[in-house]
């Protein structure tokens, strides 16, 4: 069992008794965590394991929750509503990913951002002029419906429904990760130069990579939606795609662990310093000024990396003392 696995059990297992401690931590604010942390996974998977610094993402978690709230609002009742909703949510993120990524992939740098931003502004501004999207006013009152004859309207049901589709998340960006497509991706993100040279059709790996960040971030948009019943302009918004960028440098570009601890500060200054209004952002900027000066490969990043210098320490204490040994009798000799 690797240590991830280890971590991850651990992590499950906490948040499985939250519902019994909600004067410790509440469940809503746990389940808020989740979705901007699997949220922050997938941005992970193409900026700290492709390479490549995207803007559009919250084009992808706020389509992927207008299609399953419009849906639940029509179909909610159905005993497959849920479901279905869940999916064609995920399916529309999937494919406004492949339409941005499509435009983008073959620009490099700067012009592969700029495009993504430019991409994901007029997916704002057709939300904010469908009338199903519920234009400035988004959708609110969303049902939650039934999954499997589980009511979700429960607050506790909804919480472990939530904790179940988050851990399914994980794993599969885990999964990939580690997946031999997954090495593929790193080639091209160390050099893509090489990796065509070795006979990889890099622009199809990224395209496949962005298509896949873009399902996973609807698959945590369409759990927001559900999960507080309400999808808004701000999901679709350029400060949504900057904040989760935020997030993953806090946490640790390219780990596994880092965008969801970049997620849990972010979500928790932003809930427990609400009291100061609109100066929580400034509080934000602080740390993450802080971070990028003494911690620039993250929180998670810093860790490992000091982890890992201190295990290459430990291997080389005992060459030194066995040369230190040898020398004496080589001198008597």
């Amino acid at each position: 069992m690797s240590n991830t696995f280890k971590i991850f059990l651990v992590l499950i297992g906490l948040a499985l008794i939250v519902p019994f401690v909600p004067g410790l931590i509440y469940p809503v604010f746990v389940m808020k965590v989740m979705c901007y942390g699997l949220f922050a996974c997938a941005f992970n998977l193409l900026l700290g394991f492709t390479g490549l610094v995207s803007f559009a993402h919250a084009a992808f978690l706020g389509s992927a929750g207008y299609v399953t709230g419009a849906l639940m609002i029509r179909f909610g009742n159905h005993p497959l509503g849920m479901p279905a909703a869940f999916a064609a949510g995920v399916a529309a993120a999937a494919l406004v990913g492949f339409a941005i990524g499509g435009l983008a992939i073959r620009r490099r740098g700067i012009y592969f951002a700029m495009i993504t931003l430019a991409l994901s502004q007029i997916i704002y501004f057709l939300a904010v002029q469908f009338r199903w999207t519920g234009g400035e006013d988004g959708l609110q009152g969303i049902p939650r419906g039934s999954l499997f004859g589980l009511d979700l309207s429960s607050d506790t049901v909804m919480y472990y429904v939530t904790l179940a589709l988050f851990a399914a998340g994980f794993l599969f960006v885990d999964r990939v990760v580690h997946s031999p497509f997954g090495q593929i991706l790193q080639a091209v993100r160390d050099n893509e130069a090489r990796a065509t040279s070795l006979g990889y059709d890099t622009d199809r790996f990224k395209l496949l990579a962005f298509v896949i960040s873009a399902a996973v971030a609807g698959y945590a948009g369409a759990m927001k939606a559900l999960v507080f019943q309400l999808v808004s302009l701000n999901d679709v918004s350029l400060h949504t795609s900057t904040e989760v960028v935020l997030m993953t440098l806090l946490g640790g570009v390219g780990t596994i662990f880092g965008p969801l601890l970049g997620a849990g500060l972010v979500v928790g200054l932003q809930n427990y310093l609400a009291t100061i209004g609109d100066l929580v952002t400034v509080v934000i900027g602080l740390i993450f000024i802080v971070c990028v000066s003494f911690f620039r490969r993250g929180i998670v990043g810093e860790f490992l990396h000091l982890r890992r210098r201190r295990a290459e320490r430990g291997k080389t204490r005992p060459v030194l003392t066995a040369t230190r040994a040898e020398a004496p009798a080589v001198e008597a000799a």
